[in-house]
């Protein structure tokens, strides 16, 4: 038998967790004897991780948070080299999570270990400066959308785009109520499901604009029934805490199941990020919003960070505002009930949107995790 390969990956939040877990599914298919460790999540440790970390102490979001948590994160990114550089992988994925994971790979492919960083950093929208720290730090980027390949590539990058995984897991068609009968919600009564985010920062932000907005729509509607998929134990609790205070709102509080949510539902009222192209994929209305802290959105405003003008991915990915997006001071319980309202109240507008969902599903299948397994194996090779 061939000596082990070893690949360490590191992803630093539920979504990572996912791709990082997909990915190794098919890097064990084409690489003889692989062994994968590093930090990850359920699905990661479901594929053979040898887990040192969790990917919940990654977990961090916006620029006022990450200073908050930095020496914590600076400890444990030096006390992760060490053990990386002691192991001698044959390879570093780096998935997501740019800020903790940039750094580490400068360092390791200082040390002639090959580094591949899987999801591109939104350099195209934010601090675009940043892509010459890419450019020191990866051997490969692996891009989940193609204008994302062309920017890297249009800086002297290498950059391959593998499409997305989601789109090829999620089917074309979902029925919803089938979906309602799995989650014992009732089949016949409306449903919005409610998606604060990951990040336990983001759900303490959104959480009672949320429920808020969920106590306006039901006391609109009684028969209407709410469904809020959570991440994990720490943004269950606060969830489950901010719920107390809204006794109207009858609101069934899932263990992960977040695509079973989104499928249920007649409308999605989201936090920015991963759960948008989830239920662009499923096929549902949605309104995106989007909360940072005082401090990170002053800082963010006043240096210009921003450079795209849609934060949400439908819209990024269609050119266009195809879903209402909320940010910042606009997000407020009766702002997103009112946007919420006009889907309820225009199905041909539902149904236009949902026809440009589509299309953008069929854009977005190319086998994604085969083909980034395809490209890391192929700088194995090298």
């Amino acid at each position: 038998m061939s000596a082990p390969t070893l690949i360490v990956l590191v992803a630093g939040e539920t979504s990572g967790d996912q791709l990082g877990g997909a990915l190794m599914r098919e890097l064990r298919a084409l690489v003889p004897n692989v062994q994968f460790a590093g930090v990850g999540g359920p699905h990661m440790r479901d594929q053979g991780l040898d887990c040192w970390w969790d990917s919940e102490e990654l977990a961090v979001m916006g620029l006022a948070e990450v200073l908050s948590h930095l020496p914590r994160l600076l400890k444990l990114r030096r006390a992760l080299r060490e053990k990386i550089l002691s192991h001698a992988p044959a390879l570093f994925v780096g998935v997501d999570s740019p800020d903790f994971n940039l750094g580490l790979e400068i360092t390791l492919k200082r040390r002639e270990i090959p580094t591949v960083h899987y999801v591109s950093p939104t350099v195209w929208a934010w601090r675009q400066k940043r892509v010459h720290k890419i450019a020191r730090a990866t051997n490969l980027v692996m891009c989940l959308f193609p204008f994302e390949r062309d920017f890297f590539t249009g800086h002297g990058v290498e950059a391959r785009y593998t499409g997305h995984p989601m789109a090829d897991e999620i089917e074309m068609h979902t029925d919803r109520q089938t979906a309602r009968r799995q989650l014992g919600l009732d089949p016949d009564r409306p449903c919005i499901a409610l998606l604060p985010g990951s990040r336990r920062g983001e759900v303490g932000r959104l959480a009672d604009h949320l429920l808020g907005a969920a106590d306006i729509l039901a006391g609109n509607n009684p028969q209407m029934q709410f469904v809020a998929p959570m991440a994990g134990d720490g943004v269950h609790q606060l969830f489950e805490t901010a719920s107390v205070r809204y006794p109207g709102v009858h609101c069934t509080l899932l263990r992960q199941q977040a695509r079973q949510a989104i499928a249920a539902s007649d409308l999605v009222l989201c936090a920015s990020g991963t759960a948008t192209l989830e239920t662009m994929l499923i096929k549902r209305p949605m309104v995106v919003v989007y909360r940072f802290s005082h401090v990170t959105y002053v800082i963010g405003k006043s240096l210009r960070l921003m450079k795209s003008r849609f934060f949400s991915l439908p819209n990024i990915l269609a050119g266009d505002a195809l879903v209402p997006e909320l940010e910042q001071y606009q997000v407020n319980a009766e702002r997103i009930a009112g946007e919420a309202q006009a889907w309820l109240a225009d199905p041909a507008r539902t149904a236009a949107v949902m026809k440009e969902f589509e299309s953008l599903h069929r854009r977005l299948r190319k086998d994604a995790s085969k083909s980034a397994a395809q490209a890391v194996a192929g700088l194995l090779d090298h």
